[in-house]
């Protein structure tokens, strides 16, 4: 566990923090993988967590003056997929946000982590690569741009420096003769781990390709440009033929491992396979078409309050949790989780596999739905939080929780307050959902016991009742 955790409020603040920064200093947003690696025992001897949520201006999706496109450091999966900017200028952005994980963990993961974190299955790598996206980093010596085809040097590493901040990524709009596709094969289709994943971006002229990109991901150290793909696909018409030949030709590019999701063998059939997926979704202009254009974010409610004195004194927290105002004196080095269980007393929500796959530990942080297993207790500081025991109001179940025991929808119920957190955030957002934004909602929520069509029925139930009819 860290020795000191700081939540300064400034990028200049931050600065300051990373020029004293050693090997054992670690920079948290979304804290997704590093929470994980902290429960795993990765980092016994970290000495400072630099927690950069509440810094200002740094949550920003913007298009310049000159037409770029600007994403800060906090701007998270779940803002991408709020953001129409993002939809209309990098669509296979769009579509790669959509796959990562599930709504709660979208809400805390950012997207400048998912590509300093640096794995090659990373989800946004692929599209912000073939955009030829670049980033911008900060230090005390200055600012530079990096492209991110040169952020890579090998396996799980960067360009970036010890004491630098990457503090935005800037890329070009896609052109309106460009059109893109993202394609992803995990193992299942949420809180999965790409086995692969492909963007393919065409420029075209009528049915002709003026210029091709293809970068693939997991099948190499880095993500890499399919090249021998790229330039058979320059000049020619676009068809199901010139995609089947591409899709080959990409495919002799890859560098596959074998490892626990996948043989080298099927990784590179594979890839064969959702190259020509991700050209015939171009060829029938469907590709935008497997994201809704308004998806369920999990994130309705206001932001966090400002540090008084603009840092944590690292001693005290400040919270309020289900409506009540608590202080709080000693050593907070564990989860949300475990603060709100163990030291303010609220058991309701449940600790399952504590790395964010199984949704029994959703709370609302700030209006959103997150895993607290996976926010650091430091983060209460100055947040609204709410639990499973605060979602009924003046002794008035939720509808959610009526229809829960109205249906039979509990079972062992060890993962009913996770359901129940997120259907009932869910209604906020859709007050008349369908079914599948309804199986979008609780994607983030896993029953052991296969309860889920009593689950979905009395989400329904509660929708017509507390919502309206659907």
């Amino acid at each position: 566990m860290w020795k000191n955790y700081h939540m300064p409020e400034t990028v200049d603040h931050v600065i300051d923090l990373l020029s004293q920064a050693g090997s054992q200093t670690k920079i948290i947003a979304g804290g997704t993988d590093l929470m994980v690696e902290i429960r795993d025992g990765k980092w016994q001897t970290l000495e400072d967590v630099i927690d950069i949520t509440r810094v200002r201006d740094l949550d920003a999706i913007y298009q310049d003056g000159d037409g770029l496109v600007h994403i800060q450091a906090n701007v998270t999966h779940n803002d991408v997929l709020r953001s129409e900017l993002i939809r209309q200028t990098a669509s296979p952005l769009y579509q790669a946000c959509y796959r990562v994980s599930s709504p709660q963990l979208r809400n805390r993961a950012t997207v400048v982590g998912n590509l300093v974190t640096a794995s090659p299955a990373n989800d946004t790598i692929p599209p912000l690569m073939a955009m030829d996206a670049s980033l911008v980093l900060v230090s005390k010596r200055g600012e530079r741009q990096v492209r991110l085809n040169e952020f890579y040097p090998g396996l799980r590493k960067t360009a970036k420096q010890p004491d630098e901040l990457v503090r935005e990524i800037v890329f070009k709009p896609l052109k309106t003769s460009q059109k893109g596709s993202f394609i992803k094969q995990a193992l299942r289709k949420t809180q999965a781990i790409a086995t692969l994943n492909c963007c393919v971006i065409l420029d075209m002229q009528d049915d002709l390709i003026v210029d091709a990109v293809v970068t693939m991901g997991s099948v190499a150290p880095t993500v890499i440009h399919a090249l021998g793909a790229e330039e058979f696909l320059r000049g020619k018409l676009l068809s199901a033929e010139t995609a089947r030949r591409a899709s080959e030709l990409a495919a002799l590019d890859t560098r596959p491992i074998t490892d626990v999701r996948g043989g080298a063998d099927y990784r590179q059939y594979m890839m064969q396979v959702i190259v020509e997926d991700a050209l015939m979704e171009l060829v029938e202009n469907r590709q935008d078409e497997k994201v809704p254009i308004n998806p369920v974010t999990l994130s309705q409610g206001a932001g966090w309050r400002a540090v008084p004195d603009g840092e944590w004194d690292q001693a005290h927290i400040e919270t309020t949790i289900n409506g009540q105002t608590l202080q709080f004196a000693g050593d907070f080095k564990g989860t949300l989780l475990n603060f709100v269980r163990e030291r303010v007393g609220y058991s309701g929500s449940k600790p399952g596999c504590e790395e964010g796959e199984c949704g029994a530990c959703t709370m609302y942080l700030d209006g959103k739905a997150v895993v607290s297993c996976l926010v650091p207790a430091p983060r209460a500081h100055m947040a609204n939080i709410t639990t499973i025991e605060g979602l009924a109001e003046e002794g008035q179940l939720h509808p959610v929780q009526t229809e829960f025991i109205n249906h039979g929808a509990v079972q062992c119920g060890y993962c009913t307050p996770g359901f129940v957190m997120a259907a009932a955030k869910m209604m906020e957002e859709k007050p008349h959902p369908s079914e599948d934004e309804i199986k979008d909602a609780i994607s983030g929520n896993l029953c052991r016991c296969t309860g889920y069509y009593k689950i979905i029925q009395a989400i329904e139930a509660a929708c017509q009742n507390g919502g309206g009819a659907l």
